[in-house]
């Protein structure tokens, strides 16, 4: 048998004009997916042209229209950036994304940094397009999404552990304490995703880096440990007697497929509920069981007991100073945006009403390696390797790297696991 790691060092090469060879090796990789589970993180922003709403690509065509320096092109409007990330076009907003980020300890901290290292980059870039052009460009905040890879091997999952499944469960278990980490009271819904092979959890824009980090790590490890359950039918809440909101019911995503706790799905709006009033009705126990039990609690409450039942679980995620924050927001001790009288202005002047302050710098929390593959491809750093030197010219998606090797001209296209091997030697 080939492994990958054979199958990448036997690396496709051409010369200019011949394609067939690198089609034919990217077919083969992309179906190995990512060695190593990984999270990411995506912001949708609303663009404002002297305080009218405008569409992105009716105003700036491409993102190299305000991006100074170049960049490298994934695919339609979509450009990779110099902080790792990518910025492209999506539907009438401007959309910023991640690189892809293993699962391990401070994976939401350096994912929550990168994509505000790339919100600063482009809002620096877009102060520099309104001084040229004399016009007011703003950036209002209007929805995050959080990707958690889902690897259950195929021979694990069976009937009652597809990630459709997994993702109607998780609609039942995050909304609670998602909605008093990131949301505010205009808020509409908290949805969950099942994208074959990562979970997406999606939810408006949090205009505060230090949340939304806490929000990554707390659905990351709240996903991960569902995720190593025996089963992802519904039941399985009353055998964890976690608490049972008896009045919700999810109803389909507005997008892709699905399932969106919006707030006509409980019996009165919860963003505009206060958090700590007594009006939910919960089940904890199996229904017609001796030990069920109905009782009345706060939304705070609620969030609470889901924290503490996967406490180890998010503490294997979050570095120490995003774990307290999460105590401290579900409990109280920290505000919650839910608990101001209306959302803040911050959302509708990102870049500049909120900012990124550097929470994490890389003296205190180094970069991961999937993101140090990145950054490196794009800046261009030439990698040695077997004896020959390789100057990236490209990627495609989040997972390969596309090489020339100088001494011929050669074509190469590596995945970013065969790359780890390699890192240390690469820049």
């Amino acid at each position: 048998m080939i492994t990958r790691e054979r199958k990448a060092a036997k690396s496709t090469e051409k010369k200019k004009g011949g394609e067939r060879g690198v089609k034919g090796r990217r077919e083969i990789e992309r179906g190995l997916g990512l060695r190593l589970a990984a999270i990411g993180m995506e912001s949708e922003f609303v663009v404002f042209l002297d305080d009218r709403q405008v569409k992105p690509e009716n105003v700036f065509g491409d993102p190299r229209s305000f991006v100074r320096g170049p960049l490298i092109h994934r695919i339609g409007t979509s450009y990779h950036l110099p902080t790792g990330g990518a910025v492209y076009f999506d539907t009438g907003v401007i959309e910023v994304a991640t690189p892809v980020i293993e699962i391990e300890r401070g994976c939401a901290a350096r994912a929550g940094r990168s994509l505000w290292e790339s919100i600063l980059f482009i809002r620096e870039e877009m102060d520099a397009w309104e001084r040229k052009h004399r016009h007011d460009v703003r950036l209002a905040g209007f929805s995050s999404h959080y990707n958690i890879s889902f690897d259950v091997p195929p021979h694990q999952q069976g009937r009652s552990r597809t990630v459709e499944k997994l993702a109607f469960l998780l609609a039942r278990i995050l909304p609670a304490p998602v909605m008093l980490l990131a949301t505010n009271k205009r808020s509409t819904g908290v949805g969950v995703r099942p994208r074959g092979d990562r979970i997406e959890i999606t939810l408006d824009f949090t205009p505060s880096a230090a949340l939304m980090i806490a929000t990554g790590a707390f659905i990351t490890g709240v996903v991960r440990e569902v995720m190593k359950w025996p089963s992802f039918e519904l039941d399985m809440l009353d055998k964890a007697r976690l608490p049972v909101m008896t009045d919700l019911r999810p109803i389909p995503h507005t997008s892709r497929s699905g399932w969106l706790a919006r707030y006509d799905c409980y019996p009165q709006n919860p963003f505009v509920t206060s958090p700590d009033v007594p009006v939910w009705r919960v089940r904890t126990g199996a229904v017609g069981s001796r030990d069920v039990n109905y009782e009345l609690l706060s939304l705070r409450e609620i969030a609470t007991r889901v924290f503490q039942y996967f406490r180890i679980g998010i503490r294997r995620i979050a570095e120490p100073f995003t774990y307290r924050m999460i105590g401290g927001v579900l409990s109280g001790r920290i505000p919650s945006l839910l608990d101001l009288p209306d959302r803040p202005p911050e959302y509708d002047d990102v870049g500049r009403l909120c900012v990124w302050d550097n929470l994490f710098p890389e003296r205190e929390l180094s970069r991961s390696r999937y993101e140090r593959i990145l950054i490196r491809a794009i800046s261009g750093k030439k990698l040695w390797m077997d004896g020959w030197r390789y100057t990236p010219v490209g990627l495609h998606g989040w997972s390969e790297v596309v090489f020339r090797r100088d001494a011929d001209d050669t074509r190469h296209v590596y995945p970013i696991d065969f790359l780890l091997d390699h890192l240390e030697r690469w820049g």
